[in-house]
């Protein structure tokens, strides 16, 4: 699958990782694209990499959401 990053943080500072196709993904233009990877475990740390409060969507990636 294709994960992207939301380039604009939630209230609470995360940014989400979703996966391509996510109903709660934002507009592509606040987005950057990670990859294709086969969990949401890699995208998540490589989206922390850039933002380090990086955390997966609670809809598209609930393995990898923290909070």
């Amino acid at each position: 699958d294709r994960y992207y990053v939301n380039k604009n943080a939630q209230p609470n500072g995360d940014h989400e990782v979703h996966k391509e196709g996510c109903f709660w993904m934002p507009n592509h233009m606040n987005l950057t694209y990670l990859g294709t990877f086969s969990s949401c475990r890699e995208p998540v740390t490589a989206a922390k990499r850039i933002y380090p409060r990086a955390n997966g969507c609670m809809y598209c990636a609930r393995l990898c959401h923290t909070s």
